[in-house]
């Protein structure tokens, strides 16, 4: 993972990238220090915008499932600035349940064919039975907190959605072991545990290092999905490469390729 980093920072417009993520963190930092509620809800919404123009500096294609997944998500972190209706708070968690299910449709979609052995597939069974439980019982704290029943039912679909996310960015992980699955795996991490922070200080105990933490590792994810992004841009343009020069090849071949007397 060291190799990795270094390599990636060799690029001074991802030293730009990484000074534009540290600097959100630090306003997230002043923001919930100063416990200024406003503050604190206008910061996250800015994730995503500042992130996308900087993006837009050298790129230019994003996958339509992660443009589906910024517009939910952003309308979800904009809807959440007004906290006093509790109709708009659950309508900004269900625009962040649809935003993680377009993320679990297009890395489901990287699955190939898995085998695994049995100390993997041990483990695998045991992460998952560690999340289901820990899940289960969040449920049970959330649950006991809430009096609204479609807010608990909202809640039950955001966690099985998000287990199902990290799952199969484990299993793709461990099918292929490269630098994209890993960043996608660390993305999928940093919104679960987000996500847990957030129902946390919301309906259990609430803390300003809760709130500062949720929106530090939604931010960090967001920022790992953006490089994963790169990265997905870069493989698609070596593709269109090497389909560009197969194609001129076939031609060439079959000019100079005599019929067989």
């Amino acid at each position: 993972m060291f190799f990795i980093v270094k390599e990636w920072l060799n690029y001074s417009y991802n030293r730009i990238f990484l000074g534009v993520l540290f600097l959100l963190i630090l306003l997230n930092i002043f923001a919930s220090l100063s416990e200024s509620d406003v503050l604190i809800q206008i910061t996250k919404p800015l994730f995503i915008p500042i992130f996308i123009m900087f993006y837009y500096i050298k790129n230019r294609y994003v996958h339509v499932l992660f443009i589906i997944f910024f517009i939910l998500s952003f309308i979800g972190d904009f809807s959440s600035l007004f906290l006093t209706n509790n109709t708009l708070m659950k309508f900004s968690g269900f625009m962040h349940f649809l935003s993680y299910l377009a993320l679990t449709i297009f890395i489901g979609s990287k699955i190939k064919r898995i085998r695994f052995d049995k100390v993997v597939a041990a483990y695998l069974v045991v992460v998952i039975s560690i999340n289901s439980y820990f899940l289960y019982e969040l449920f049970g704290v959330v649950k006991a907190q809430i009096i609204d029943t479609a807010e608990v039912n909202l809640f039950a679909a955001k966690s099985i959605s998000l287990l199902v996310l990290s799952l199969i960015s484990f299993v793709v992980y461990l099918s292929s072991d490269t630098k994209q699955a890993i960043l996608f795996l660390f993305t999928t991490l940093c919104f679960v545990f987000s996500d847990v922070l957030y129902y946390i200080s919301n309906y259990y105990i609430y803390n300003w290092s809760f709130v500062m933490l949720n929106h530090v590792l939604h931010l960090v994810g967001l920022f790992l999905l953006f490089n994963f992004i790169i990265g997905e841009n870069r493989l698609r343009k070596r593709q269109l490469v090497t389909d560009k020069m197969n194609s001129e090849l076939i031609p060439s071949r079959t000019i100079f390729s005599l019929p067989r007397q």
